[in-house]
């Protein structure tokens, strides 16, 4: 296992370098440039002036060089300065992550519990009402826009009914503490985090479902039925964790995913994480903290693909062994 994991660290150090580079030209490739953004805006957009913000961000460099730099400072886990935050872009993303990762991980949970156990329900009554009922609502959730049920949620749960916030990360001017301020996010963050966990609730219906329908068809539990087993002992201990691998799977690919989900999820509830920090930065012409996003955005991926394989090992022995 531990040979397997750091052969892991190492593949995904080098693809994590892959991305940063990939990401550095495509970030360069697109048309703005930042001093010209905020030459425009200080309204002294002469040529002088141009270049001397060319110069203080370094972008009078051939771009081979910029690349070099900002590669070394990377191993240095050093993500360059925002210029226009005035602080360091580690420091800045510092900040704004810990609210991302606890809206995307309630929305994980709420999406992978759920998804699973509606699933899990669906293929236990198919082709009964319930399963069409089940079915249908998670279709319904998959094909409507993420930014439309944000909307209609704060238009119907905070504007219409007053039950919840409808924006930001906690009351301001509240000066909440200990657990009254623990409350006090836990019902801003009802919103948001629900909204990004019925896309993906939906999926993993699905999944589990079609996954669960597929396993209950095999020889193994054709055996276990013949044996007289009970029939909740055939779903849990047989269908159910061999079913449990694709969503394994699937999970694992989509952890990381939410961090781009929440762009749209940040942007509507002016939730202060990274999704909404990456939206202010590409408006700015704001190269390192877009860069810097990406970087923690793959990283996360990454890491969550790396949690994937070793659960993998852990749930099936086949794969342990070979």
């Amino acid at each position: 296992m531990l040979r397997f994991i750091a052969l892991r660290l190492v593949k995904a150090a080098i693809i994590l370098i892959a991305i940063v580079t990939l990401n550095f030209f495509l970030i360069h490739a697109a048309p703005g440039d930042p001093a010209a953004v905020m030459a425009g805006e200080a309204g002294a957009a002469d040529e002088l002036f141009l270049q001397q913000l060319r110069e203080q961000f370094g972008l009078d460099q051939p771009l081979l060089t910029q690349l070099w730099l900002y590669l070394v400072g990377v191993v240095q886990l050093d993500l360059g300065f925002s210029y226009r935050q005035q602080m360091p872009v580690a420091e800045l993303i510092g900040a704004r992550l810990p609210a991302t990762l606890l809206l995307t991980g309630t929305a994980f949970v709420i999406s992978i519990v759920f998804g699973t156990l509606a699933g899990v329900m669906a293929s236990a009554r198919v082709g009964k009402w319930s399963d069409t009922l089940i079915s249908t609502t998670a279709l319904l959730f998959y094909a409507t826009p993420l930014y439309w049920v944000a909307l209609m949620a704060v238009l119907l749960f905070s504007v219409q009914f007053n039950w919840l916030p409808g924006f930001g990360y906690e009351t301001v001017g509240g000066n909440y503490e200990g657990f009254a301020r623990v409350l006090d996010i836990a019902k801003h963050l009802v919103l948001p985090a629900t909204t990004l966990g019925l896309f993906f609730m939906a999926v993993y219906m699905r999944m589990t479902r079609a996954s669960m329908l597929e396993v209950s068809t095999l020889d193994f539990v054709k055996t276990a039925r013949a044996k007289g087993l009970k029939k909740s002992v055939i779903q849990r201990r047989h269908i159910f964790r061999n079913a449990m691998l694709p969503v394994l799977t699937l999970a694992g690919l989509q952890a990381g995913q939410l961090v781009g989900g929440a762009v749209l999820t940040e942007t509507v509830f002016a939730w202060p994480g990274i999704g909404r920090l990456m939206f202010e930065a590409l408006a700015q012409r704001d190269y390192n903290v877009l860069l810097g996003v990406f970087f923690v955005s793959a990283a996360m991926v990454l890491l969550f693909n790396l949690i994937t394989d070793i659960l993998y090992r852990v749930v099936d022995p086949r794969i342990r062994a070979s």
